[in-house]
């Protein structure tokens, strides 16, 4: 028995030997490097991370209810979506087994067994005679690591780090869905309102035509005129027919985006309402709270540090401590008798002695995935920030040109409504009339497909900000 002066030696000493030490490092978020602001004067805070919280809908900042019942609709249906999602059941049911080990595993187990032996198989001159007998065990088995170096312990963490990564990455397939459902949905919108002038500029060539052969008919021009009017009437005809396919394909992107078939998905025209939210307050360390693949890359980090600790320990014993218990009897009637009962309890060591550099290689290839990781975050962080300097730059420019559009849109009309008077009393050509008509229908398809590409844009910098965002109070 240990005197008392011992015991305040060995007993710490052995708490401390069965509760072991954890190798490996204790992973810390490295340092990355942010810019104070954006080039397009968006505001600045610190950053607090939000990845996980819920985004809920909003693409409803765009106010359109197609939008809002398509966005649901995907959701539900889309077929990447739901196999994003078994792949996250698949990683969070991986980390309940990693879990697992942390506690002692314990079995059952029955046996039953019939047997003939031969008498003389033991010496004796017997012949062929033997006997018959029964045996019955009943037992139970118990296993449990000791996880003195930490072994377990990094092998949980890292498979909770991959858990929380597969999460991310679900969130974030998740907005690449919506956004590119949303980016589509405007798309169609603003081919149904260049479907739309086209469809009233075939109508006006129609009638331009009408003119242009009366004319010719009481030899006011010569035959060219007609000849030019129908050359643009055929024009006009050819750019509306590409216009519906494209239409068509975009239709069926939708479709497929919220996981019906083409051919039973019907989208009724309607034009493009122009509606670019404001951008928050916020930014732009804010997309680093809510950026799920962000997110992602920094678990994995947070994985592959845990990695490594778990290839140190293979340099370390492995120590499980097994055991079983249980009944055996050659007569069934007996088996549950105490008298029967058996038992054993030990532990097992495993110590590595030659491995060929098996577990040191194994643990440079750990801290190598482990650079790499970090590399790979960084290199996200970058994107993220790039993918908003890109949606903000774009949008102010596309405003910009729109206002500049807007002008060139007002005064061909003008200069088109002119010709067309001009003609009408023989001053001008058909020539110039066709000249100014295209010019004016050029500059409103330009205007229109600026506002398509504002609304996009908008799209593009609401994902890139990791998916909404809500009002300031």
């Amino acid at each position: 028995m240990l005197k008392p002066r011992f015991k305040s030696i060995y007993i710490p000493m052995l708490f401390l030997f069965l509760s072991g030490c954890v190798l490996g490092p204790d992973y810390q978020k490295p340092e990355t490097l942010v810019p104070i602001q954006y080039k397009n004067d968006a505001p600045w805070k610190n950053a607090t991370p939000s990845d996980m919280q819920d985004k809920g809908s909003w693409w409803g900042i765009y106010a359109d209810e197609t939008l809002n019942g398509l966005e649901l609709q995907a959701e539900d249906a889309n077929q990447t979506l739901k196999a994003a999602y078994a792949r996250l059941m698949q990683a969070k049911a991986t980390a309940g087994i990693s879990k697992a080990t942390k506690l002692p595993s314990v079995d059952l187990s029955g046996f039953a067994q019939r047997s003939r032996v031969l008498l003389n198989k033991f010496g004796f001159d017997t012949g062929p005679s033997g006997i018959l007998f029964n045996y019955y065990t009943i037992s139970s088995n118990l296993n449990y690591e000791v996880d003195l170096f930490g072994r377990v312990k990094r092998t949980v963490e890292a498979a909770e780090a991959d858990m929380e990564s597969a999460t991310a990455d679900f969130q974030a397939l998740m907005l690449l869905l919506q956004s590119d459902l949303a980016s589509s949905y405007f798309a169609l919108r603003s081919t149904d309102t260049e479907i739309s002038l086209l469809e009233r500029t075939l109508e006006l060539r129609k009638a331009g035509l009408e003119i242009v052969q009366g004319r010719y008919k009481h030899g006011l021009v010569d035959v060219l005129d007609p000849l030019r009017a129908r050359t643009e009437l055929a024009s006009t005809k050819a750019d509306l027919i590409g216009l519906r396919k494209q239409r068509g394909e975009l239709e069926n992107l939708i479709a497929l985006l919220i996981g019906k078939y083409p051919s039973n998905f019907i989208l009724a025209p309607a034009p493009l309402k122009l509606s670019i939210p404001a951008t928050p307050p916020g930014l732009p360390s804010s997309l680093l709270e809510r950026r799920p693949d962000v997110a992602s890359a920094e678990r994995q980090m947070a994985a592959a540090s845990a990695r490594i600790g778990v290839a140190e320990t293979a340099f370390f014993p492995a120590i499980s401590l097994t055991g079983s218990a249980g009944l055996g009897s050659s007569q069934i009637s007996n088996l549950f008798n105490w008298d029967n009962r058996s038992w054993s309890l030990g532990p097992a060591i495993s110590l590595p002695i030659f491995d060929g550099g098996r577990n040191s290689n194994n643990l440079e290839r750990a801290r190598a995935a482990y650079e790499e990781a970090i590399a790979n975050y960084r290199q996200q962080v970058l994107v993220a920030f790039q993918e908003v300097e890109d949606g903000l730059k774009g949008l102010q420019i596309l405003k910009q040109q729109s206002l500049v559009l807007q002008q060139a849109v007002d005064a061909a009309t003008q200069a088109w409504q002119v010709t067309e008077k001009r003609y009408k009393v023989g001053l001008i050509s058909y020539l110039e009339v066709i000249d100014a008509e295209r010019t004016a229908l050029q500059f409103e398809r330009l205007l229109n497909q600026n506002r398509g590409q504002q609304m996009t844009t908008s799209v593009q910098l609401v994902k890139a900000l990791g998916g909404g965002w809500r009002t300031a109070h």
